[in-house]
């Protein structure tokens, strides 16, 4: 099974692809979109929704697994980061790609045992998990691979419900 997973933002939208094969986890790319303030919302929202289609059009995942948007104290970064998620559930659609949403605790938790872990130490685990040895691995990025992770690892269980239902 294959995921794309993100970690949705205007100004740096993190994006990793991760595939399932025999119980191995393997990160096929992973990286930052990165948008222009100097654009308006509307533009970077559908440069946003162009790379991501443009990402599960090579990929071809199975998922989209997207970070849900949490509380912000600054209710306008919120709302933008509202804006991308919907932008990217519409790629998705339009790719009749299936969509997945994580809190941000649940994706923690999922990579690193922790629902209040640090950034520093899912960056840590998601090298671990994956095998990127001494990659240079941008927060963003070890983000939506975290997010991919969580996904994958509920997958299994997912069936399961699927098929006592």
């Amino acid at each position: 099974m294959r995921v794309l997973g993100i970690d949705p933002g205007v100004a740096r939208l993190g994006f990793g692809v991760v595939e399932e094969k025999e119980g191995r986890l393997r990160a096929l790319d992973f990286g930052v979109l990165h948008t222009s303030s100097h654009l308006d919302l509307v533009e970077r929202l559908g440069m946003l929704h162009q790379k991501v289609e443009e990402l599960l059009l090579r990929w071809e995942p199975q998922v989209l697994a997207v970070e849900e948007v949490f509380f912000h104290r600054n209710v306008s970064s919120a709302l933008a980061v509202g804006h991308v998620r919907g932008a990217l559930l519409v790629a998705a659609y339009r790719s009749g790609v299936a969509v997945r949403g994580y809190p941000p605790h649940v994706v923690k938790m999922a990579v690193s045992g922790e629902p209040k872990a640090e950034k520093e130490q899912v960056q840590r685990m998601v090298q671990l998990l994956l095998g990127l040895k001494d990659e240079s691995l941008a927060a963003d990025a070890a983000d939506a691979l975290a997010v991919a992770i969580c996904s994958l690892n509920e997958e299994p269980y997912r069936e399961a419900l699927e098929r006592l239902r």
